[in-house]
């Protein structure tokens, strides 16, 4: 396998995917910009390293990069204009929507330099996505789309961090092809992922933009499942958005996030993840469809590699902006260790 290299090998996602990378017989370059804990695992896993920040990117002799350093709106402009300069396709695991669609957004710049952009390859969006072509394929003319899962996966200080940035924007939807913002907690529905009926909510996930781009439905929302009391948190914190929105606020709850511990093995292996989603078309007609995978990390780790494999493998890609099913196929999701079979009824 040709040179690939993850960035913010150093973070907690970062890591956990170069160990399973090395565990695999796989040799990336493990980068990042911390000088002390980068060398160290290289030398822990046997790994070649660069140190650097996300502005001052090294790809030399590198063909493909995978992206895990976040929040993403920090890291992927600087990082995809490298990869754009130095003709290397393009990885990342963000789930935040305003990175989706920029990444979207250079899809003929991408063309021209002949790679790939394929943003949120881990559990930020595959088995979403997956459900979403699937949906679309059991009901070609759908036009409403709504995805939502049950998670109980606990937060990395990554993605701590990355909540942290979008505390007091509300939540996204799509409506009739265009992006739009809502209080959060404000829109809810009882619904069953799989596991039993939860509450839930509409939540700002990356698929408003991403299911839109696999299935071109006009109507998207998407939903976590929630505790009825962290509902009222979150209809609490729209009255506070104007403090949150504060850069010294996010500042100091994004140092206190940096202490969080994300999930070990254990916790990982005992929480598995439940996901929905349910099309329908202007007649009325109705498909439900289901998964259950492994813990939303553990998809991560797996789904990143497995679409590392499959560009290094292809002897052809469509170069330019694509989303995980689009680019490995809608049983993607199904080939991740944990995962069920989609249902759709």
């Amino acid at each position: 396998m040709a040179d690939w290299m993850i960035y913010g090998a150093n973070g907690y996602t970062g890591e956990l995917i170069a160990r399973e990378a090395a565990r695999q017989g796989l040799r990336p370059i493990v980068a990042g910009r911390n000088a002390e804990r980068v060398p160290a695992l290289a030398a822990e896993l046997g790994l070649p390293h660069r140190v650097f920040s996300a502005e001052e990117a090294d790809l030399s002799g590198v063909s493909l990069l995978l992206n895990c350093a976040g929040p993403f709106s920090c890291t992927a402009k600087p990082v995809i204009a490298a990869a754009l300069a130095a003709h290397v396709h393009y990885l990342d695991v963000t789930g935040e929507i305003d990175v989706f669609e920029y990444v979207r957004s250079l899809d003929a710049e991408a063309r021209r330099a002949n790679i790939v952009l394929c943003p949120g390859v881990g559990f930020d969006v595959i088995p979403t996505d997956c459900l979403a072509l699937a949906l679309k394929r059991a009901l070609p003319d759908a036009s409403v789309l709504n995805l939502g899962f049950e998670s109980r996966s606990g937060k990395s200080p990554g993605t701590a961090k990355t909540t942290i940035e979008g505390m007091g924007a509300g939540t996204r939807i799509r409506r009739g092809g265009v992006l739009r913002t809502e209080p959060i907690g404000l829109r809810s529905r009882h619904i069953d992922f799989g596991n039993g009926m939860r509450l839930a909510v509409a939540f700002p996930w990356g698929d408003v933009s991403t299911a839109y781009q696999t299935t071109g439905i006009p109507s998207i929302t998407v939903y976590v499942a929630v505790r009825p009391s962290f509902r009222w948190a979150m209809l609490a914190a729209n009255l506070a958005a104007p403090l949150l929105r504060l850069p010294a606020i996010r500042e100091r709850l994004k140092a206190r996030a940096g202490a969080i511990v994300g999930p070990d093995a254990t916790t990982r292996q005992n929480a598995p993840t439940f996901v929905w989603g349910e099309a329908h078309n202007p007649s009325g007609a109705m498909r439900t469809a289901r998964v259950r995978t492994a813990n939303g990390y553990d998809v991560t780790i797996h789904g990143a590699l497995a679409v590392v494999r499959h560009i290094m493998g292809a002897t052809t890609l469509r170069p330019g902006f694509v989303t995980p099913s689009m680019l490995c196929g809608v049983d993607l999701v199904e080939r991740l260790p944990g995962s069920s079979a989609i249902r759709i009824v």
